[in-house]
């Protein structure tokens, strides 16, 4: 079966764009990717309601999952001393190598759920999400769309 990996970030768009988005690809999964979920900065997109929401508005699973996060030492070369996001990128597929990502994960489990990958940036382009994306894609001969 084909495996299409979708991605999408909760910032810079509306709570009522953002769940349209994840209905309208008709995701029945979200895997959180991001090591900090809990921010007040993530509006409606905490760990504490982002699960509700997604149950209620659109019958959508939650999960976490920090395997798949840039740890904090990536996190802070990226925020705070401006690490060239192409370096990011190599960074961060050396730590999902590190990790046996893939490997670690269930590919059956996106086989059956229609899963979107969810980080905080507005573009995949910027974010892990788009990385990771990018590294089960070649995995597993995935589809991606970046919702």
């Amino acid at each position: 079966m084909a495996i299409e990996i979708l991605t999408i970030g909760f910032t810079r768009t509306s709570a009522e764009r953002f769940f349209a988005r994840l209905k309208e690809a008709s995701v029945v999964r979200v895997l959180d990717i991001r090591l900090h979920n809990d921010s007040q900065l993530a509006a409606f997109a905490k760990a504490g309601d982002l699960p509700y929401f997604l149950r209620e508005l659109i019958g959508a699973t939650y999960e976490h999952d920090v395997r798949l996060a840039p740890d904090e030492s990536l996190l802070t070369a990226v925020r705070k001393e401006r690490l060239p996001l192409d370096q990011f990128h190599a960074r961060y597929r050396s730590l999902m190598d590190e990790r046996d990502v893939p490997g670690i994960l269930d590919r059956a489990s996106f086989e059956r759920k229609r899963t979107a990958l969810l980080c905080s940036e507005p573009t995949a382009d910027r974010c892990h999400r788009g990385a990771l994306a990018a590294i089960l894609a070649e995995a597993w001969g995935a589809a991606v769309t970046h919702l």
